[in-house]
């Protein structure tokens, strides 16, 4: 692929990740998705002006056109992220095309991870993991099961990581773990596999035990402080969906499994 051709996808993960900031925002709070986009402050209507992209947010510095207040920094964050993923995803065709052997599942790859960018910030701003965008995850997994025609290491794999997350959930009563966080080890399992999911989830303590610590230590949090564990959960399953062997084989050199 030329240049242009990754610019042209960073774009389009951009305007993508515009729409998925009205999916964070409306999801949790059971908002239809339809309608013209609105201030988040006054609910005003925005202008056409308002809704590029980065460009507008960073062109009104921050602040709402029409009541002057802050923007939240998470709407750029949300459109340059989605952005670069949508690169990633295309810069790792070949890998993708040697497990997964039909184009078509590319654009399932936009869509998962599209899911997962909506998973990771509803989560962290609302500490919601929204029921649609778990589903749709379900969905891509048993998809891709049958582009890969390979059944029980996957179905196997979303049974022991949900019965793993619901062992924390029960023996904690909730408080170690949402429920959301439970269902959406399931469709980890079904798109990972057994052992990749296992070693995402296993990634996932690990940064998060890590990150909590550094907050309690800065004291910006405590040890009764809520901290939500899906997004840890994602950056788990993207560091072995994108990096699956090469972490599979340092595994297998240093520990030998």
């Amino acid at each position: 692929m030329t240049n242009f051709n990754y610019f042209f996808i960073f774009i389009f993960g951009l305007a993508i990740g515009s729409f998925l900031n009205v999916l964070i925002d409306r999801l949790p709070a059971e908002e239809s998705i339809g309608g013209r986009s609105h201030c988040d402050n006054c609910k005003k209507t925005l202008k056409w002006i308002d809704l590029i992209p980065v460009f507008s947010w960073v062109y009104l510095r921050g602040k709402s056109r029409c009541c002057h207040k802050k923007i939240s920094i998470f709407y750029p964050i949300v459109e340059l992220l989605t952005g670069f993923l949508f690169v990633i995803v295309y810069i790792s065709l070949p890998t993708f095309a040697s497990s997964i052997p039909l184009l078509t599942s590319h654009f399932l790859i936009l869509i998962l991870i599209s899911a997962l960018v909506v998973i990771f910030f509803s989560d962290l701003k609302y500490h919601i993991i929204p029921d649609e965008m778990t589903i749709l995850l379900v969905i891509i997994g048993i998809m891709l099961i049958f582009l890969r025609q390979s059944f029980f290491d996957y179905l196997f794999g979303a049974l022991l990581l949900s019965l793993i997350m619901y062992g924390i959930y029960a023996v904690t009563r909730g408080k170690g773990m949402g429920f959301g966080d439970v269902k959406l080890a399931f469709p980890m399992g079904l798109i990972l596999g057994l052992k990749a999911g296992f070693i995402a989830l296993y990634l996932s303590f690990i940064i998060g035990g890590f990150f909590s610590l550094l907050l309690i230590i800065i004291h910006k949090r405590n040890l009764k402080s809520k901290i939500a564990f899906g997004p840890f959960m994602i950056i788990g399953f993207l560091l072995m969906f994108f990096y699956n062997d090469p972490i599979l084989n340092f595994i297998q050199n240093h520990f030998g499994f």
